[in-house]
């Protein structure tokens, strides 16, 4: 089938979508998330093929794998997905005129959603549960990485939908050609929406070229800021967690930027770091202090490529800044307005960082790992937006949805 006609297969099976009862939807899911676990064999054998493909010193492997256990973990988001309130036919605003019109400004789906995204399979089970339980149709373009792995993946959704009696056109998988992104890319009037979800070098290609208006998500350049009144005992442990605890994903720790005061504390939070196998790319103050303590093997001297860099990978930045505003100020020069963080008991700095920081989430005394839809509350998300227009951050099932004014009359007509 040539990709236009898959293009309006997808936007004629669109518009039934929201005629789908709840009920209908939530089985779908509820289907999906059992037959997801009952053929993990397959899923694995198919991924397999793909991780075959690729070193395992490439920091997406670790994106790409997929396990009996992270099927459990998709399997639980979509049961998850489905157990959350619809997010369509809210009732956002409502005004009565003087001339006896009733407005209300209610919910509904974007239409159809393309995903252009890289070496990352459970990427397609969460955005197709996200995209039906908005009402919302799906095309995905996966990246060749994870050609068999997606393929497997859609064909079960397919099963799926077909058991319930539900158009399988509402997702459809491109080739994993650059021609097809090129095409979606152009789909004026087939695609509403596109979001890319991976490197940079991907989301400004999709910026750069797409005809169809963009979301930008995914990368993610983040901070922690060490202040002169952190505490020592919690903050070691956050930063240790905010780099190790999945290195691959966009929420990472990149850069420890550190109050100059601490740097006698540098060696007792690198102990975590070291343990971990984690590189450091420390400035000329940061060096000095760890050159004694820090495996030396790990330890370099930082240049300025590092800063502003988003590893994927056990390395990490570490600038040492003079006080709160150039911290502030280092920062907003290298984020990519993901995640941020301050570790401080001053509650004055806690503020100000808070309020100067643009960034999509921002955090003081925590991990940056939990810019997450399922550690917000959200359920999955499909993918953490960057920008300022239509969502930001985590982007779940409202923020999958538009809205449309419903006018209701008794005959008036405008003088």
């Amino acid at each position: 089938m040539a990709l236009q006609q898959v293009f309006n297969s997808v936007k004629q099976a669109s518009r039934k979508l929201n005629l789908l009862s709840e009920d209908k939807v939530k089985q779908v899911l509820e289907d999906l998330a059992a037959k997801a676990v009952a053929a993990t064999g397959t899923i694995l054998a198919a991924n397999q093929q793909d991780l075959d493909r690729m070193e395992t010193s490439d920091p997406k492997y670790d994106r790409l794998k997929l396990t009996e256990e992270r099927i459990e973990g998709i399997a639980a988001d979509i049961r998850n997905v489905a157990s959350l309130p619809s997010p369509l036919g809210k009732v956002l605003s409502e005004r009565h005129l003087d001339n006896g019109l009733e407005m209300k400004k209610v919910s509904v789906p974007l239409g159809v959603i393309g995903i252009i995204y890289e070496a990352r399979p459970n990427v397609t089970f969460d955005v197709f549960s996200l995209c039906l339980r908005s009402g919302n149709a799906l095309l995905l373009k996966g990246g060749s990485d994870a050609k068999d792995s997606n393929a497997a993946i859609v064909q079960l959704i397919h099963e799926v939908l077909e058991q319930n009696g539900v158009d399988k056109n509402i997702v459809q998988l491109l080739p994993p050609d650059r021609s097809s992104t090129q095409e979606m890319l152009h789909a004026v009037g087939y695609v509403d929406i596109i979001i890319p979800r991976g490197s940079q070098g991907l989301i400004n290609y999709v910026r750069e070229n797409s005809k169809v208006p963009v979301i930008e998500t995914g990368a993610g350049i983040v901070h922690t800021y060490f202040d002169e009144f952190a505490d020592l005992a919690s903050g070691k442990d956050i930063v240790v967690n905010a780099k190790t605890r999945r290195v691959s994903v966009c929420n990472a720790l990149d850069c420890l930027v550190i109050h100059e005061d601490r740097l006698p504390d540098l060696a007792e939070i690198g102990k975590g770091l070291a343990e971990k196998g984690v590189e450091l790319f420390a400035d000329a103050p940061a060096y000095a202090a760890l050159k004694d303590t820090y495996p030396s093997e790990k330890l370099q001297e930082a240049t300025e490529e590092h800063f502003g860099t988003e590893f994927l990978s056990l390395k990490l930045a570490v600038k040492t800044v003079g006080g709160l505003e150039e911290a502030i100020a280092h920062i907003n020069a290298n984020t990519s307005q993901h995640s941020e963080a301050i570790i401080s008991e001053n509650e004055a700095h806690v503020d100000h960082f808070l309020k100067a920081v643009d960034a999509a989430a921002v955090y003081a005394n925590t991990s940056t790992a939990f810019t997450d839809g399922a550690q917000f509350g959200l359920g999955a998300e499909i993918g953490i937006s960057t920008q300022k227009l239509h969502a930001r951050g985590p982007m779940a099932l409202d923020e999958l949805t538009s809205y449309k004014w419903v006018v209701k009359g008794k005959g008036q007509i405008r003088a």
